[in-house]
């Protein structure tokens, strides 16, 4: 039933790709992202409760003011970072872990930072019973990126930043993607990909408008 249910949630994707397609430019995605989109068990990282909406085409609450991304941004993000088999990527906001799953059925290592340490633990615990040994977690801020391991392949952000991190910049390879949400909390967000040319400058492009919950800086005050 639930791989019923995953093939439908696929399809969903495949027509909301085709419905966006005038604002994002693609109408259609890479076969491997779509092939792990059939894959991973998104049914896997929702709590218990929320396993009868697993595979619905939208967000989940997961605790912690957080949530599970809906799977067509799930997908059009990881499309647009073009992942190859030997990359690294690093993920920005561990949250549930289904990102970072998807992730490393692509790339060869992914290094995920995460602020809230419950959500950490939960979803190494997913990572390890599901046999994902490619995934580096750690508890962060995550406008200072992971500096032990970069340069990257990819980066992406699974919340909304106020701006676009200049650590995280620094820390992406020159010919390589970084995609990230940016915008004020609760308002309107954009979904942006950035790209490093090989001479190390910046070219960015407004892809879609979106709703993400907010990056955290720790270091701000009051937080």
């Amino acid at each position: 039933m639930s791989r019923n249910k995953q093939q439908q949630m696929v399809d969903d994707i495949e027509s909301e790709v085709l419905l966006t397609h005038r604002m994002t430019g693609r109408d259609h995605l890479s076969p491997r992202v779509m092939e792990v989109m059939r894959e991973v068990p998104r049914d896997a990282f929702v709590p218990s409760d929320m396993k009868h909406a697993a595979f619905c085409n939208g967000p989940l609450p997961i605790g912690h003011g957080q949530t599970i991304s809906q799977p067509y941004i799930v997908a059009l993000m990881t499309d647009m970072l073009a992942l190859q088999p030997d990359d690294r990527v690093l993920e920005i906001g561990t949250g549930s872990g289904y990102q970072t799953a998807t992730l490393s059925q692509l790339a060869k290592q992914v290094y995920s930072v995460e602020l809230v340490p419950e959500l950490s633990r939960k979803a190494q615990d997913v990572f390890r019973h599901l046999g994902y040994d490619n995934i580096h977690v750690r508890i962060g801020n995550g406008y200072e990126g992971w500096a032990e391991h970069a340069p990257y392949d990819g980066i992406i952000v699974t919340a909304a930043a106020s701006h676009i991190p200049p650590a995280l910049l620094d820390q992406l390879k020159p010919g390589k993607r970084l995609v990230i949400p940016v915008g004020e909390p609760y308002s309107y967000q954009e979904l942006i990909l950035v790209e490093k040319d090989i001479q190390g400058d910046i070219h960015k492009q407004n892809v879609l408008g979106v709703a993400f919950v907010p990056l955290v800086d720790s270091d701000q005050p009051g937080e």
